[in-house]
């Protein structure tokens, strides 16, 4: 069965949260599919996988790009898995996908300070609960650690 994890973003931007889970997904020997909404979301989130530290880089590529399937890590605005991803992570309100049970992890980021977002995610959590399918939520506290809280 997929597990689902919701991850509450509201002390933490994404770019400061996602870096940390992709690197844990690829030390798990993973592979990930990122889905987001929006091109200017695809462009800035391939740009800071590059860039986010002066130490490390996340190796990645979009699926605009020639060998999709090859990258460890994929950014891309569709449905689809064209990397056979283990783990999609959803951001800016991607919608769940067709079959969930494809993942072994499904991964929802949204932003706890964006009235919509929390909404739509709230959505998500009684689609996969009446779906079926386990769900925990992560908070953040004040010193960045991740609580579960359901």
């Amino acid at each position: 069965m997929t597990e689902v994890l919701f991850y509450h973003l509201q002390h933490q931007p994404l770019e400061a949260v996602l870096p940390t889970l992709l690197q844990k997904t690829l030390e798990r020997g993973w592979r990930a599919v990122i889905q987001v909404t929006t091109e200017e979301r695809m462009s800035a989130l391939d740009d800071h996988l590059w860039t986010f530290t002066d130490e490390s880089f996340l190796p990645h590529g979009t699926d605009r790009e020639a060998h999709a399937a090859d990258q460890p890590i994929l950014i891309t605005l569709s449905g689809d898995n064209p990397n056979g991803a283990s783990i999609r992570f959803l951001v800016e309100g991607a919608d769940l996908p067709a079959d969930m049970t494809a993942y072994q992890r499904l991964v929802i980021l949204f932003d706890g300070n964006d009235l919509q977002a929390l909404a739509f995610a709230r959505d998500q959590w009684r689609a996969v609960k009446e779906g079926g399918h386990d769900a925990t939520y992560w908070q953040q506290d004040e010193g960045g650690r991740w609580q579960r809280k359901a």
